[in-house]
Parts: structure tokens; C-alpha cells; sequence
């Protein structure tokens, strides 16, 4: 009886701490500013920080580098982050700042050959595969101190980074290639390419078994399907019942894809017609099931962790259960906040635990 007792007195103290445990959680979002070209307009300059559980409500901004020799903010070209090593890292089309999430201090910032463009990170938060900006070659660089370890040249005008979620491969797209250079980073060397594509590769994104990647690509409204095992390029899946036409920036219809963590779905952005298009990806070239109207030209698109909230760069965010906008970021000001460069952090009383990506990249593993 005695045992019993205990067991379960044992049992309601870890449940009562686990609980406690989830009400001490807070999950932020961290929204990089100037992130739609060098406009002040959306937001300002720093780190914005918002609530999720509670609205999106505006909690702080951070002060951050990236002043151009004008003494004027410049362009944030990406965004990245480590709970693990509890940093997160903000480029510009010059530097590469790193800041540490607890104090919120500035800790370097460092300009590189070529300048900077979209990075990402590993999963163990020690490697950063920086792009030049627009340029031939990309810096692999030491996460703790902004050292070059590695420059990988595949000559494609250096844009967009993915880091795999396996940690094994990094994926990287540039404005002057329609091939997706495939990186064994273990070597840090350029190991294979995924395509030809259509035409050159803008955003993009990969599942979580990193078998298959989906991107945009110049002229086309929609997405295209790789599959990173062979090399090949499988499906060309247009947006239906829309027409391309002029955009204010980046020059192609669809900047901007994601897959949901769960991968069920597929978000693409559509500039000229103020819309994200929703793709059911469980299926095989994926089908377009939604069309849903934002504030402004969308070029960006990401989630929250958990999959439950959409985030595209106009500063709407939806609930993508029920395709809704929910709520819109403002700052302390109440201005209208947009960003192409914005992640979420989950926290534990002062310590950061988990962190999200800026790219909607699949999360389901291998059985």
C-alpha cells in the first residue's frame, strides 16, 4: 500500500512540474528589420520581438548592426538562430552579426569578401553556410567566431542557403543557375547538383527527408519539384485561375515557398496578386486547394514550429488550419510590420530551448 501510495504522490509531482513546465514556456517571434529591401516603412531597423501566445503582441526591439556607411540601416538579407548555442545571427548585404539571445548584446559582426545574402545554419548551430552576395562562391564560417573555414565556388550568383535538417547536406541556389548545387558538408565541397530547373532558382525549400526540393524559378507562377536523390527534375506545377504580371520587387511571380513542418501542404507567394496559393502536397504533382489575400505583395513565407501558424513576409499571420488571418504584426507605434527575415524561438524562463527556421522546410523524418 505504502508503495502505492508513493507512486502515485510521484506521479502527481511530475505531472504538477510538467505542467508548470509548459506554463513557463514563451514562444517569441523574432522579425528582422529592414527586411523588404532597405525600407524603413515596415517596421523600422533592429530586432523586432512578438508574443505569439498572446496575439503577437509587441514585446521588445532589439538593437542590432548593420549601418551602412551613410550612417543609414541596410538591407537584412537573412536570418538565423541556435537555442542550442543560444545566438542568433541577422546578415546584411555587407556583415554578418551575431548577438547572444540571453543578454541580447551584440557579440561580432563581421564583413566578408563579396558581401552577404540568405544563410543558413546547422542543426547544431557550429556552421554557417554564408552566400556572397550575388556572387560566384559562398564562406562556410565558424558560428562561434565568424571565422572562414571553407569558400565553395559553384559560380550560380550566390542567393539562397538551406542547411539540411539532417545536418549531412547544404543546399545552394543562386540567381544565375537553374542547377541547386548540393553540398557534402561533412567536406564542406560541392558534391552534386539537382536539376536543371525551368530557369534560374529563387526561394526554395526541401522536405525533411531531404529527398525532394521544391522551388520558384524566374518567369513562373507556381513551383517546380526536384528530386535530390537522382538529380532530376520531376513536376512543373503552375498556380491556376491567376496571371502573372508587374511586381514591385524580385523581378519573378512566385518569390517565396514553404512546406507546413507536417508537409501537407505547400504555401506559395504571389506578388501581383496580393495572394498565397495553397497546394495539398500529399498528393503527387501537388493540387491547389486555396488562394488567400494578403495586405501587401508577399515574398516571403515561413511557419511557427509547430506547424499551426502560417507567416508570409507582409506581416499577416494565419492560422492554417482554418486559412484565416488571425492577426498582423505592429510595432511599438502601431505601424504596419513586414519582413522576409523573421523565425520563432520557444523559451524556458531565461533560457532558449527550441528554435524555428526562415524557411519553410519539412520536418517529417525517415521511420
Amino acid at each position: 500500500m505504502r508503495w502505492t501510495k508513493w507512486l502515485l504522490w510521484l506521479g502527481m509531482v511530475c505531472s504538477a512540474s510538467s505542467i508548470a513546465d509548459a506554463q513557463d514556456e514563451r514562444r517569441l517571434l523574432y522579425v528582422a528589420v529592414p527586411g523588404v529591401r532597405n525600407y524603413l516603412e515596415f517596421g523600422g531597423h533592429g530586432l523586432l520581438v512578438f508574443d505569439i501566445d498572446h496575439g503577437h503582441k509587441f514585446v521588445k526591439r532589439i538593437p542590432t548592426g548593420g549601418i551602412g556607411d551613410d550612417g543609414k540601416p541596410i538591407n537584412v538579407k537573412g536570418v538565423c538562430a541556435s537555442a542550442t548555442t543560444k545566438r542568433i545571427y541577422i546578415s546584411t548585404i555587407k556583415t554578418l552579426q551575431c548577438l547572444d539571445l540571453v543578454s541580447e548584446k551584440l557579440l561580432w559582426e563581421k564583413a566578408y569578401d563579396g558581401g552577404c545574402d540568405r544563410m543558413s545554419i546547422a542543426p547544431d548551430g557550429k556552421v554557417i553556410y554564408l552566400p556572397s552576395f550575388e556572387k560566384d562562391h559562398w564562406h562556410v564560417v565558424d558560428a562561434a567566431s565568424g571565422d572562414v573555414l571553407a569558400k565553395i565556388e559553384p559560380k550560380s550568383g550566390a542567393h539562397n542557403t538551406v542547411y539540411g535538417p539532417s545536418g549531412r547536406a547544404a543546399y545552394l541556389a543562386g540567381l544565375k543557375s537553374p542547377l541547386l548545387t548540393i553540398t557534402d558538408t561533412s567536406k564542406h565541397l560541392a558534391a552534386r547538383t539537382c536539376g536543371p530547373f525551368a530557369a534560374s532558382i529563387r526561394p526554395f525549400t526541401v522536405n525533411g527527408r531531404e529527398t525532394l526540393c521544391f522551388v520558384n524559378v524566374n518567369e513562373l507562377l507556381g513551383f517546380e519539384i526536384g528530386d535530390l536523390t537522382t538529380g532530376k527534375k520531376l513536376h512543373r506545377v503552375e498556380v491556376a485561375g491567376f496571371q502573372k504580371g508587374p511586381v514591385k520587387r524580385h523581378g519573378c511571380p512566385s518569390h517565396g515557398i514553404g512546406l507546413t513542418p507536417d508537409e501537407k501542404e505547400i504555401w506559395v507567394c504571389d506578388a501581383t496578386n496580393q495572394r498565397m496559393h495553397v497546394f495539398d502536397a500529399t498528393v503527387m504533382p501537388p493540387k491547389q486547394v486555396a488562394s488567400l489575400k494578403v495586405r501587401d505583395e508577399p515574398g516571403w513565407i515561413t511557419f511557427s514550429i509547430d506547424g499551426k501558424l502560417a507567416y508570409p513576409s507582409t506581416g499577416d499571420v494565419f492560422d492554417v488550419a482554418t486559412r484565416k488571418i488571425v492577426t498582423s504584426l505592429t510595432d511599438e507605434t502601431g505601424a504596419a510590420v513586414a519582413s522576409e527575415k523573421l523565425l520563432e524561438i520557444d523559451w524556458r524562463g531565461n533560457e532558449p530551448i527550441r528554435n524555428g527556421d526562415q524557411f519553410g522546410v519539412g520536418r517529417v523524418q525517415a521511420k
